[in-house]
């Protein structure tokens, strides 16, 4: 080893001891006659001085001109600092190395920018030089976490006896749902692999095969449109298990959150995580993954609308759609005309509503609105009692259809929840949402798709159903919800081959097309498969989730930005004729 100790070991019992340390040049400072360099690697930071008696001129002068994010070695004896200059900010803050021994390992070119400034470059010259970036000490942790983070899964899994089994990354293209990533095969002219958006077949295989417990922290790829929690490739903790129903799945996954909360965070969660149906959810926040860290329910005021005057509650009503509604509770003095009117086009922009009706209750309990005048006493007084107003509350409406005053009434609620500082930072709310439909309507072609995987049994009272009544299918399916994000998703698979005709049937998959694409999982479900089911977890946003993050690319080492493209190596890029002859393809410009 180049170097004795790391840039963060040294303390005040480390005094008089002989070190070599390493590491790349934080700052320096020029005190006159002495050069103070901090010395940085992952683990802290050390100063170092460079000075006499220990260092001649030729040493001093050398140090003098090193530039920022060079790397050094030093060597020195450990010393107490001078009375009043110690730093309490740093473990190391009570000692320097005082160098007799200076040396340029690697000199840097002037940096773009430096991990330790204090503001931020644009998050696309950090991604440019990500190697710079991943300097800092904040990612630096992050990458730290998420390492303990998988340690903490695998370590969690070895103990309940599962097998980790790596799954092919090339595979076949099975095209339901999100776009696949394709490889052209150079030996098999004109057919393709595709990157695997889960191991989901193979991992069902692994269950035909007797290996009843399966755990693999996997790589999985979408070619899909991006957001700040997404990536065109992420990774997953993926699980199957044999001869199990939905709760036992849920109570293993249970355990894993008790265990992380634990390590990383030090807090205790209650167990069972709290679940509720997918249907009491969309109901009561709006949301399949709710944030419960905030109260601020959705309350559904259709019948009383339809008795009012007001012709937009009314017609809504009427017209067999809804009218719902949220109490903001102590806030009517939080909010001016202007910000609600803020809120009104922004609901109108991003969720498609037709406007926001409101009203803040008064000191005397009354609701006062611009609207107010087109509701009777008795009208606003049961409007108040379903949202139990009381003296400075802020009631909002939408009147719209289901999804609109889902979606929109989702998003005022969250958004207001920030505004108002209603949860801390540091909260952690984790809990389960089941029983999804099984099929959602595409309006586009006209057909039933799946609303999670093809592969997703229902639950058994809804199985005569798949027959004539479809729509009204549940699955047997679960979402883990951390914070009001999807932390991880999972089904019960169908195990019986006459189940899972019936459900290709449906959407639209006949009996040649699901041999074509998938031939071996069916034929593996004819000869002895076990009921069985899964989940996964994913890893990137637990990390983001667990570090208190917003944006998922601040907890990935080399993330794609949100056009899919990684500027630090510039890919994806061109490539020369002579692969696309080997590959037997040819490009087309795109049209403009």
């Amino acid at each position: 080893m180049l170097r004795t100790h790391n840039c963060g070991q040294l303390r005040k019992s480390d005094v008089g001891t002989e070190v070599t340390l390493c590491g790349w040049v934080e700052s320096k400072r020029d005190h006159g006659g002495a050069v103070f360099i901090d010395l940085r690697d992952r683990y802290g930071i050390t100063q170092v001085v460079i000075g006499p008696p220990e260092a001649d001129k030729t040493l001093i002068d050398q140090a003098g001109h090193v530039p920022a994010e060079s790397v050094i070695l030093i060597r020195g004896k450990v010393s107490d600092r001078l009375e009043g200059k110690t730093n309490e900010k740093l473990p190391t803050g009570e000692i320097e190395v005082r160098s007799e021994h200076f040396e340029i390992l690697n000199a840097a070119a002037t940096p773009p920018f430096t991990p330790g400034q204090a503001e931020l470059p644009g998050e696309d010259l950090r991604l440019k030089y990500r190697f710079l970036d991943l300097r800092r000490t904040e990612m630096q942790r992050a990458m730290v976490l998420r390492s303990r983070i998988v340690k903490i899964m695998r370590d969690y899994f070895a103990q309940h006896d599962f097998i980790d089994v790596e799954t092919p990354i090339l595979g076949r293209s099975t095209p339901e749902g999100a776009r696949d990533y394709l490889v052209p095969s150079r030996v098999h002219p004109g057919q393709f692999y595709a990157l695997p958006q889960s191991p989901q077949l193979y991992k069902q295989i692994l269950m035909v095969a007797g290996f009843d417990r399966y755990v693999q922290v996997a790589k999985c790829f979408r070619d899909e449109d991006l957001r700040a929690d997404r990536q065109p490739e992420f990774t997953q903790l993926d699980l199957e298990m044999s001869f199990v129903d939905a709760d036992d799945i849920m109570s293993l996954i249970d355990g894993l959150v008790a265990a992380t909360a634990k390590e990383v965070l030090g807090k205790d969660i209650s167990l069972p995580l709290p679940r509720m149906t997918y249907e009491e959810a969309m109901r009561r926040f709006g949301s399949d993954a709710p944030d419960l860290r905030f109260g601020m329910e959705i309350v559904d005021v259709t019948d009383v609308a339809k008795k009012t005057e007001f012709r937009v509650f009314r017609g809504t009503a009427d017209a067999g759609k809804f009218v719902r509604g949220i109490n903001v509770k102590d806030a009517a003095d939080k909010y001016s005309r202007r910000q609600i009117d803020e809120l009104t086009s922004w609901v109108q922009n991003d969720f498609g509503a037709k406007g926001l009706a409101w009203f803040r209750v008064e000191e005397d309990g009354s609701l006062w609105s611009p609207i107010a005048k087109n509701f009777d006493a008795e009208h606003l007084a049961e409007i108040k009692e379903k949202l139990d107003g009381q003296p400075n509350d802020l009631l909002m409406f939408l009147a719209d259809t289901w999804d609109v005053t889902c979606r929109g009434l989702s998003g005022l609620r969250k958004r207001m929840a920030v505004e108002l500082e209603l949860f801390s930072p540091n909260d952690l709310n984790c809990s389960w949402v089941t029983e999804f439909p099984m099929f959602e309507r595409d309006e586009e072609s006209d057909r039933y798709v799946a609303m999670h995987h093809p592969f997703t049994a229902p639950l058994a009272d809804d199985l005569p159903r798949l027959k004539d009544q479809p729509e009204k299918c549940h699955a047997q399916a679960y979402d883990l919800v951390i914070n009001g994000s999807e932390a991880g998703g999972g089904t019960i698979r169908i195990h019986d081959p006459g189940v899972q005709q019936q459900v290709f049937d449906l959407l639209g998959i006949d009996e040649e097309t699901a041999k074509d694409r998938f031939g071996f999982l069916l034929d593996a479900l004819k000869y002895g498969a076990p009921p069985h089911g899964g989940i996964a977890l994913g890893v990137d946003r637990w990390v983001m989730l667990f570090a208190g993050l917003e944006n998922i690319r601040e907890v990935i080492a080399f993330p794609k930005t949100q056009k899919a493209s990684d500027l630090m190596t510039e890919a994806p890029g061109e490539v020369d004729g002579q692969q696309l002859e080997e590959l037997h393809l040819r490009t087309i410009k795109a049209k403009n």
